[in-house]
């Protein structure tokens, strides 16, 4: 693959628009996001963009101190809801991106740290009561937007030596094990979860459901168990916790005309009829559609030396990104949602891929990107669906470099 020059031009726009945290929400729609200590949408995932930038040498670091002082500004919780995404536990990962080897943000980063060590091992005790009482999890216990894949992602970036890291991988793989609990004649895995995939409980989903996605399922905890068992450590069982959870996904892949892909999650009416609706293909999208589970499949095949699951994967997201029709439903630009997502997710499989037909694909997708962003009437600035997330995937692909930074680790792509 070659830098895309053009796409690292547009990146620069973006961060300069993006610059002082006193005007960036100035052109951004009503009814945002922009609380400080938020990864998702407020000064905490910005300040990526400009850690990254100024890694690379593009960018200043008193903008990257700017951004995080604003993150910063006021108190910053550690209670109950605070996870990757929001609060000390956000705030410490950028700050922990910040630092990279130097010895800034020391003092800051370590108290940020001792809150977060604190929030996972509530976390963690919670985790544990629960599967020993037999009930089935939420997916806020486990998941990456809010929960312990998402405190572990942290865990294992910032020290994967600690104890804690091994705490919270193996409680992950616990949550892979079996629960007695049978429906006719088809045990649910540990993960299936009584709520409806809003997090809520529904009538409209009665037995709850199974989450595959990278957002708030199981693709997020293959995904980190997957890493953990590539680059260490890994913990007792690991390779049989991935082996249970690719076991599952292998059974629920469909195939249509495009090529293979994997449900966003199914019911318990359908775990029991052994059928998915080919009309339920979710958009291909990082959290819930090809950009997040090929990635976690892809990373699953290389952890296990299984090359032939590594290759549907691969070949997953390449006939996705040669279907005009699936890329037509990617209507945003951003990460979660929208076009960035996949780029930065198809980079990533491209790096890796055994094939060069991934990354020959990478220049349509990025022009497709640019072309949204530059038709946009409003841009919201916020990480996971606004300008700062579409600028770091633009920065990637522009520079053709992993991120020095290793901001998409919140997204669990590496």
């Amino acid at each position: 693959m070659r830098p895309i020059p053009q796409s690292l031009a547009l990146a620069d726009v973006l961060a300069e628009e993006l610059s002082d945290p006193r005007t960036a929400w100035h052109a951004a729609p009503p009814g945002g996001r922009a609380w400080p200590q938020s990864l998702a949408g407020g000064a905490a995932g910005i300040s990526l963009l400009h850690i990254e930038r100024a890694h690379c040498g593009r960018g200043e670091w008193e903008t990257v101190h700017t951004w995080l002082a604003s993150a910063a500004d006021g108190d910053l919780t550690a209670a109950a809801n605070a996870s990757l995404y929001m609060g000390a536990p956000a705030l410490a990962f950028a700050m922990n991106a910040a630092a990279g080897d130097s010895g800034r943000y020391q003092r800051a980063l370590k108290k940020l740290d001792d809150a977060t060590l604190t929030v996972t091992r509530r976390r963690l005790a919670r985790a544990h009561a629960r599967i020993d009482s037999g009930e089935a999890p939420a997916m806020k216990e486990f998941d990456v937007i809010r929960g312990l894949a998402g405190l572990g992602a942290y865990h294992l970036k910032r020290h994967p030596d600690h104890p804690v890291t091994a705490e919270v991988l193996a409680y992950l793989v616990r949550l892979t094990e079996p629960r007695p609990q049978e429906h006719g004649r088809h045990a649910l895995p540990g993960w299936w979860t009584s709520v409806a995939p809003n997090g809520e409980a529904s009538p409209d989903y009665p037995g709850g459901h199974g989450n595959f996605g990278m957002a708030h399922g199981i693709g997020s905890v293959l995904a980190l168990l997957s890493l953990s068992l590539l680059h260490g450590p890994a913990v007792p069982g690991t390779r049989e916790a991935i082996e249970r959870i690719c076991a599952w996904t292998d059974q629920w892949r469909q195939h249509d005309a495009t090529g293979p892909w994997w449900p966003g999650f199914i019911t318990l009416d359908q775990a029991r009829r052994q059928h998915v609706d080919p009309a339920l293909r979710p958009r291909p999208s990082w959290c819930y559609g090809i950009a997040g589970t090929a990635r976690a499949q892809q990373l699953a095949g290389m952890a296990l030396g299984d090359t032939a699951r590594q290759h549907t994967a691969e070949h997953a997201m390449l006939t996705t990104l040669q279907a005009p029709a699936q890329l037509d439903m990617l209507r945003e630009t951003g990460l979660c949602h929208g076009t960035a997502g996949l780029l930065q997710a198809a980079w990533r499989m491209a790096t890796d891929s055994t094939t060069g037909a991934l990354a020959a694909e990478l220049p349509r997708l990025t022009d497709r990107l640019t072309q949204q962003i530059t038709h946009l009437k409003e841009r919201d600035p916020e990480l996971l669906d606004g300008t700062a997330g579409s600028a770091l995937a633009l920065h990637t692909i522009g520079t053709n470099t992993a991120p020095r930074s290793g901001w998409d680790t919140f997204l669990l792509l590496a």
